[in-house]
């Protein structure tokens, strides 16, 4: 198996960036088109499991604070259909960083999240 593919990683790396404008931007529809139907979200005090699931938390939940950024993004394939996202968030006016890490699959329909886990430390 050929790990860090530079062609995959590229195109998991424009996924995940548009995936970010969508979050930041607050776009719902197209926040939930980067997920697997049946994708796992575990958040920092939520969880949903498939895309009904987050459909509906989504829309109940609201925009992210303004600012965010990041920082320490790595992007790790494993083969030509797997991989794993991770990266440190942060927001202005706070010193702490949560923490996301995604699983990318490459599906009929293209890059997908299957399982996306985010945390933050208690400050």
């Amino acid at each position: 198996m050929e790990i860090d593919r530079p062609d995959v990683i590229a195109e998991v790396t424009a996924a995940f960036e548009a995936y970010e404008r969508a979050l930041v931007d607050d776009d719902v529809p197209a926040i939930l088109s980067f997920f697997a139907a049946r994708a796992v979200r575990f958040g920092i005090a939520d969880q949903q499991a498939g895309i009904e699931e987050q459909a509906r938390w989504r829309r109940a939940q609201g925009g992210l604070p303004p600012g965010r950024r990041l920082k320490d993004t790595t992007i790790h394939a494993y083969g030509g259909s797997t991989v794993i996202v991770t990266t440190l968030f942060g927001y202005p006016g706070s010193d702490v960083l949560g923490r996301q890490s995604q699983t990318w699959v490459r599906l009929p329909s293209g890059w997908k999240i299957a399982h996306a886990h985010v945390s933050e430390p208690k400050a």
